[in-house]
């Protein structure tokens, strides 16, 4: 399989470690320095491209792709006020687009956790809280991770109405600390507490390897569908 990747740090150079480790070949390797040569390639030359830039670059980088008629497989966060741009232009583009806050098969089975047990401490009278901690490179605080681990939490607890970096609110928001230190790959905590105990559900990575795995897995899975998609689609969760 032909990849292009856009955005070539740290995650670009993992994700091309382990899609060469898999048999693919990266038909370029594109950052803010670089950017012109995505025009010298023709459709034909990419089967699909992955995207781990920048928040102020991926909008433009995905638009660029799907009017190109190459499949994307994004996992940029802090630029998600455009989605419903690029939902319906890869609709009217008849593109394939798959983004996830996070691409580890571990941290999409602990959304699914975060969900259910949401569900189960809602009316219950626990007080509900989240830290979230990554490397100092990190661009966009909170993670896209932690704010999809909130929207689980909005969606099952019905006594939550959003989210906060706050330190204090005036309730109805899930207060979420992001803390940024070292080269921590990324740890989210979910905790709830009442005035008699507390709950905690954690996943904590390693490395960045669980998230370029997942990328490459879906890049492999993206190419000869329509739509848009995501981790639940590729993992049947």
């Amino acid at each position: 399989m032909k990849i292009l990747l856009l955005g070539y740090g740290k995650m670009g150079k993992t994700i091309e470690k382990i899609a060469l480790e898999r048999g693919h070949s990266i038909v370029g390797k594109i950052d803010l320095s670089n950017r012109g040569e995505m025009d010298e390639l023709g459709k034909a030359d990419v089967d699909v491209a992955i995207e781990f830039s920048a928040p102020e670059s991926a909008y433009e980088n995905i638009t660029y792709c799907l009017k190109k008629g190459w499949p994307i497989v994004c996992g940029t966060t802090g630029w998600l006020e455009h989605r419903s741009e690029i939902e319906a232009l890869c609709q009217s583009e008849k593109g394939a687009f798959f983004y996830a806050s996070n691409y580890s098969i571990g941290v999409n089975l602990f959304l699914r956790l975060n969900r259910h047990l949401a569900h189960l401490m809602n009316g219950h009278g626990y007080k509900a809280s989240m830290t979230e901690i990554h490397h100092i490179h990190k661009l966009d605080a909170p993670s896209g991770t932690a704010i999809t681990l909130a929207e689980g939490l909005i969606a099952e607890d019905s006594s939550i109405k959003g989210w906060t970096l706050a330190p204090e609110n005036e309730g109805g928001l899930i207060q979420i600390k992001a803390e940024r230190e070292g080269e921590v790959p990324g740890t989210h905590i979910i905790r709830y507490e009442s005035e008699v105990d507390k709950i905690e559900i954690a996943h904590t990575a390693h490395s960045r390897a669980g998230f370029a795995l997942g990328a490459v897995i879906s890049a492999e899975w993206l190419p000869g569908k329509q739509g848009v998609f995501g981790m639940d689609d590729l993992l049947k969760i």
